[in-house]
């Protein structure tokens, strides 16, 4: 594997309407790393998930892990134990309060 350097993590996201295209940094037989991002309305339903770590970069929303649901914020970092169910949202924007609109994640998975 070559040595993959990334200046500035918000020139590999990429937001649509279409939903989540989450950018592959890395993919190897042990190690998945992607740039994930959601715009507002938009959620990753829950899946079944590898051991996984979710570091959020910015926005905020949540995170259910099973039936635990976690509110996350820039700079919140959860791990998921293989076989376990993750889903992930957004919070809505209000216009009377500054929320981010999207949240940016970078999800390294131990494959």
């Amino acid at each position: 594997m070559q040595t993959v350097f990334v200046a500035d993590w918000r020139d590999q996201a990429v937001f649509s309407p279409d939903g989540p295209h989450p950018q592959v940094l890395v993919q190897t037989d042990k190690l998945k790393v992607i740039i994930g991002s959601l715009e507002a309305g938009q959620v990753i339903p829950p899946h079944p998930e590898a051991l996984a770590v979710y570091h959020f970069l910015e926005g905020s929303g949540w995170m259910t892990v099973d039936d635990q649901r976690y509110s996350v914020l820039s700079g919140t970092i959860i791990i998921t134990a293989e076989g376990r169910r993750a889903a992930s949202k957004p919070r809505p924007v209000w216009s009377s309060l500054p929320l981010a609109s999207h949240n940016k994640f970078l999800d390294l998975y131990c494959i």
